[in-house]
């Protein structure tokens, strides 16, 4: 479809879209300073009245490293019944408890640009000797916000209903060691209460096609073994099996269809199709042993699953699907439609209990359409493992998956490849170009493998010269590097180590290579990664040292850093206020500022909360509710571009115009996805360079990618941009809904849409 023909633009009729956004309060004073992008062209001055003096492209508060606002927090707690106005994190109820204010340790900037966050380890502020110990009783499931700004970044928060996510509201069918047994809960406190079965905490997040947020997994606590109403046992966190989904419509929370295995720390990512992919989570973590399916205790959940967003089913792929990977693996979507894992994720798993750990150190490709996997390589060596034979080498080994086709296969692979494999690993021993003599290979094999508590960020897409979106190029800096050997829970302390993967597709081919890029200024642990509408990235928040493996003894690092991918290096960015270590979250707003929030760490030594701070640590007194804007030295120029008007609605391959104030000076544009992130991840992350096609006036003429797989549907930013001697300067964003014309259930809404506006425009222009 060719948008240009049809007029899709603001400031005249918009006949697609436009009822969602008001329903949204897209327009509304909740939705931050963006109406520049939804105006239409301003007026022609009076010639007779005096041009006002422009104002200087930099203004006397310019700073070439950004500035961070003030902290601010939610102003008040719900204590007995009663709104309290505080600035305290917390207040003690009439019965001695500590009630607070939930922390953002999971983020999503939602369609209408408020912005949706959920609590982690609600209940640990009430700790009193041990987490291990007392977790399984006193945690409760985690309450869940709205952030809107409005006017001068004024903030305004709102509860959404129900306000903990509304699952399992009669308890959860825990998967206990004696379940089913005549001693079932005796030896454990599963059944003794509801309000700590359904907790969205651990869970994953992802934005669905139609602008709502999906939260799969999460956590039942219970203390194995445990005796109601002691203090004593071992806490277990398990992970169940709900998906919820958040309507920001109506900011309400409901169930949708359950998976068929509970998962603690998930991956999602959207399919082409627009179908969800998850994979991993563990279903008891601290004691993972399943009496009905043995095969599966002592590891992560191998077994993957798709979720149909039409059907609201999850359906359990084959076994050729399965695979072992780490909590929260780092998983992408590339453009051949196909699934890539990055050897990245969290190295929590306390005392490394997967058996099949060292599979974790391998980059994987899953291929929706075969249902299988296909082992590259191990993560930054230059050893290609599907080249000599080794590429159903972890589908082998999988035991859920051992049967005598996965076995042939396996086998041919390998007898066509020997000559390959014997040749492959003498090139890498002997050649004095590139063989582990090198300083560069030593470098890639101590830090090679799979890294924890690390970000995996795509770099901006990049068109080639037939407009294709084939290559793909992912930045992993710092986190906890497993030395080659470990996994699980790997190093202690992290790395400044930063590496771009470079992925090249063709069809089902896929090409793999890595290369060092500039250190980090600082080893940085659990430190989140932002694209940028400037073509950049920068991390922010995160820890001196690994805060899982010993929680409290870690130092704060509250100093940004900026990624320049045309010198792959590294520069220190302005510092913010608050220490945030663990469950920190960063979100990208609609005007190019950035979000920052959280800090929810474990209780000191697994014990309760102690703060060191005295001692140089970041203080382990409780979550952080609060947040702080980043706003970066292009979002202080009084010179930034303005879209005029453009689409709200796209499908791939549209050719479309959209209406910019600085036309001439425009050579890139960005389309952004949404973010929505937990554990530093969003598997949705993606930012696509649109080729400028044409020039007329204020015009710009733009086109679409062809694929879903490199655009799939969900909620966008579009960002213009012109180049600067001090760097590239973006606009604030314009909103984009890419839309899948070929998912049936979003083909049905948009027709509807449609016929409503249509109605509405005929109705209007009749009175």
């Amino acid at each position: 479809m060719n948008r240009t023909k049809i007029g899709l633009y603001r400031g005249i009729p918009i006949l697609l879209g436009a009822a969602y956004l008001s329903a949204c309060g897209g327009d509304g004073a909740e939705s931050g300073d963006t109406a520049n992008t939804r105006t239409e062209a301003p007026e022609v001055a009076d010639a007779a009245q005096p041009s006002p003096r422009p104002l200087p492209a930099i203004p006397e508060n310019y700073s070439p490293i950004g500035v961070f606002s003030a902290p601010f927090a939610e102003p008040t707690i719900v204590v007995d019944g009663e709104v309290v106005e505080t600035d305290e994190k917390c207040i003690t109820t009439e019965d001695g408890l500590q009630e607070c204010k939930p922390a953002a340790g999971t983020m999503a900037l939602l369609p209408d640009d408020r912005l949706l966050y959920l609590n982690a380890l609600e209940g640990t502020e009430n700790v009193e000797l041990s987490i291990v110990a007392e977790f399984g009783e006193v945690s409760v499931n985690d309450q869940t916000r709205v952030l809107s700004l409005g006017d001068d970044d004024r903030p305004d928060w709102l509860k959404p209903s129900p306000l903990r996510g509304g699952a399992n509201p009669d308890g959860n069918d825990s998967e206990t060691l004696l379940g089913g047994t005549p001693l079932d809960g005796l030896l454990d406190t599963a059944d003794n209460t509801n309000r700590n079965d359904g907790a969205l905490f651990c869970s994953d997040v992802i934005g669905l096609a139609d602008g709502s947020v999906m939260a799969v997994g999460g956590t039942d606590y219970y203390s194995e073994p445990g005796i109601d109403g002691l203090p004593l046992g071992v806490a277990e966190l398990e992970g169940i099996k709900n998906s919820r989904i958040f309507d920001p419509a109506t900011n309400t929370w409901r169930q949708t269809g359950d998976m068929n295995f509970g998962r603690w720390y998930p991956s999602m990512v959207t399919l082409p199709d627009s179908k969800i992919f998850v994979a991993s989570g563990v279903t008891k973590l601290l004691k993972p042993v399943y009496p009905e399916e043995p095969i599966n205790s002592g590891r992560n959940v191998v077994q993957t699953e798709t979720f149909n967003p039409c059907t609201g089913v999850w359906s359990q792929n084959p076994s050729t699907a399965d695979r072992s990977l780490p909590l929260y693996p780092r998983l992408h979507l590339l453009p051949n439609g196909h699934v890539l894992y990055n050897a990245g994720g969290q190295a929590f798993n306390p005392f490394g209990q997967g058996y099949d750990q060292a599979l974790w150190n391998i980059v994987a490709t899953f291929d929706p359409a075969s249902q299988r996997w296909n082992d590259i390589g191990y993560a930054g060596l230059p050893l290609r493992l599907d080249e000599v034979g080794l590429g159903q080498l972890a589908s082998t080994l999988n035991l859920t998956n051992l049967t005598e086709e996965q076995l042939r296969l396996f086998t041919e692979d390998l007898l066509s490849s020997t000559d390959g494999l014997i040749s492959s690993v003498t090139d890498l021993l002997t050649s004095p170009d590139d063989s582990l003599l090198t300083t560069d290979t030593l470098i890639k094999a101590i830090g090679g493998g799979m890294r924890g508590s690390t970000s995996s960020t795509m770099l901006p897409l990049e068109p080639d010269e037939n407009g294709e979106y084939n290559d793909v190029e992912l930045l992993t800096a710092g986190g906890v590097p497993s030395y080659a050997l470990l996994t699980s829970p790997g190093g202690y302390l992290p790395t400044d180590q930063s590496r771009i993967d470079r992925i090249e597709t063709n069809g089902d081919q896929i090409g793999y290579e890595s290369r060092l890029t500039g250190a980090l200024n600082q080893p940085r642990w659990y430190g989140t990664n932002v694209v940028m509408p400037d073509g950049s990235e920068m991390v922010f928040s995160g820890g001196t040292r690994d805060g899982v493996v010993l929680p409290g003894l870690e130092g704060a690092i509250m100093t940004a850093e900026r990624f320049d991918p045309d010198t792959e290096t590294w520069t220190e960015m302005a510092s913010g206020h608050r220490p945030r270590t663990y469950h920190n979250t960063a979100v990208l707003m609609a005007d190019g500022r950035v979000m920052i929030g959280g800090h929810a760490p474990i209780n000191t030594a697994y014990l309760s909360h102690i703060s060191l701070e005295d001692f140089g640590l970041a203080p382990n007194d409780g979550r952080d509710p609060s947040f702080e804007i980043y706003t970066p030295p292009y979002a202080m120029r009084n010179d930034r571009p303005t879209i005029l008007s453009a689409p709200e609605q796209l499908s791939v391959g549209d050719s479309f115009t959209i209406q910019v104030d600085q036309a001439l000076d425009i050579d890139k544009v960005l389309l952004i996805r949404r973010t929505v992130m937990t554990h530093l991840i969003d598997g949705d992350q993606r930012a696509i360079e649109l080729p400028v096609k044409a020039r007329n006036g204020r015009n710009l003429q733009l086109e679409m990618p062809r694929k879903q797989s490199v655009v799939p549907a969900g909620q966008y930013m579009l960002f213009v941009s012109k180049s600067t001697p001090e760097g590239r300067v973006p606009s604030v964003s314009a909103p984009i809904a890419v839309v899948n014309e070929a998912l049936q259930c979003q083909g049905d809404a948009t027709m509807a849409q449609l016929g409503q506006d249509m109605l509405e425009l005929l109705t209007g222009a009749s009175g």
